[in-house]
């Protein structure tokens, strides 16, 4: 029968151990820098850096959420997929002229689009003005004379938007308050106001998620207000990208023929354009049966009712 040995260490062994375990703990610690922190009346906001990476953090109630990355020695490369994914909105509505961001995070987006199309206005709809505060001081992002910030609630903004009579043919639903989205930003009442001041032509593009208990409720209340809409995940992000328009989707082949000829100008942000529309689908994958969310039935109905 073989006899297992055990072996102490020595202690110039433990020495090493314990001074190797010091050095990594200590890279841990300084590897992520907190540069800001700072709580609103919304939410606690903290930017990280890491190396050339910083962060913007939002922390409400289920831990950390990441709202925006800048490489600070590669500015112009969008970090996240989803936001890369966001662009994917440029195969329906490839010349923008008039847009609305809901949700500005660190404002790369916003700050993208600008750069695209220097000529497009741009209104930013940010409900947080410490995030605005933010995403000047820490994330580059700059006002100018196409591209302006209103501090204020979307679902107002919309409203009102509505009632000047003013039409946007690029919309993108980014807003997040940390946990998920505002619940009131996912009803049908909200989606038929975001469709009132949409363009004969223009998109609508929305971040949500692609791993969510509201999937299927999102998935019905998008298709009572807009009919179809395309469908865009990726396997490398836990997010899912809606973009619908008011007229009929185009065909696949007029998707691939319109990413290739915007892919040169967004290869400098990292969105490999060329990859997307074989990526949109309209394909059904979600329980019909489940209920519309509206202003009365809410996720926070849901998550009450569970």
């Amino acid at each position: 029968m073989d006899r297992k040995v055990h072996y102490l260490p020595s202690a110039k062994s433990l020495a090493l151990l314990t001074c190797l375990l010091f050095s990594v703990s200590a890279v841990m610690q300084t590897a992520a820098e907190t540069i800001h922190r700072e709580r609103s009346i919304y939410r606690d906001i903290t930017v990280v850096q890491n190396g050339n990476r910083r962060c913007l953090v939002f922390n409400v109630h289920r831990g950390d959420r990441n709202q925006t990355c800048v490489e600070l020695n590669d500015r112009d490369r969008l970090v996240f997929s989803y936001t890369r994914m966001s662009f994917a909105g440029l195969l329906l509505q490839p010349q923008p002229k008039m847009i609305l961001i809901a949700g500005l995070g660190g404002g790369s987006i916003p700050m993208t689009l600008n750069n695209l199309f220097p000529d497009a206005e741009i209104d930013v709809v940010e409900i947080d003005q410490a995030v605005v505060n933010v995403a000047k001081e820490f994330f580059f992002f700059e006002e100018n004379d196409k591209m302006k910030v209103t501090v204020s609630d979307a679902r107002v903004f919309v409203k009102r938007a509505a009632l000047r009579g003013r039409k946007y043919d690029y919309i993108v639903l980014d807003a997040f308050g940390g946990d998920y989205i505002p619940e009131h930003l996912l009803t049908r009442e909200f989606l038929s106001e975001v469709k009132s001041i949409m363009t004969v032509d223009g998109v609508l593009v929305a971040n949500t998620f692609s791993t969510s208990r509201f999937y299927d409720h999102e998935s019905v209340t998008y298709q009572h207000v807009f009919n179809e809409f395309f469908n865009f995940k990726l396997p490398t992000s836990g997010n899912r990208i809606i973009i619908t328009q008011l007229s009929s989707l185009p065909p696949r082949g007029e998707l691939v023929t319109r990413a290739q000829n915007a892919a040169d100008r967004l290869k400098k942000y990292g969105v490999p354009l060329l990859e997307y529309p074989a990526r949109l689908s309209t394909r059904v994958d979600w329980d019909m049966s489940r209920r519309v969310l509206t202003d009365q039935y809410s996720p926070a109905n849901l998550l009450r009712d569970n």
